[in-house]
């Protein structure tokens, strides 16, 4: 299990000072099925933007 979770996407909410990400979980899927060769065929589904 990853120690730090690392984020720049620094308008969402869960985005901490040093890069670091504070949901406490992060949900990852694949747009193009099962398996994704690279991580463009990624997203995270963890964002929440700020408000």
């Amino acid at each position: 299990m990853a120690k730090d979770v690392l984020c720049e996407v620094r308008n969402c909410s869960f985005w901490e000072s040093g890069n670091l990400c504070g949901a406490d979980q992060i949900y990852v899927v694949s747009h193009v099925g099962e398996y994704a060769d690279n991580s463009r065929e990624t997203d995270c589904k963890t964002f929440q933007p700020v408000e």
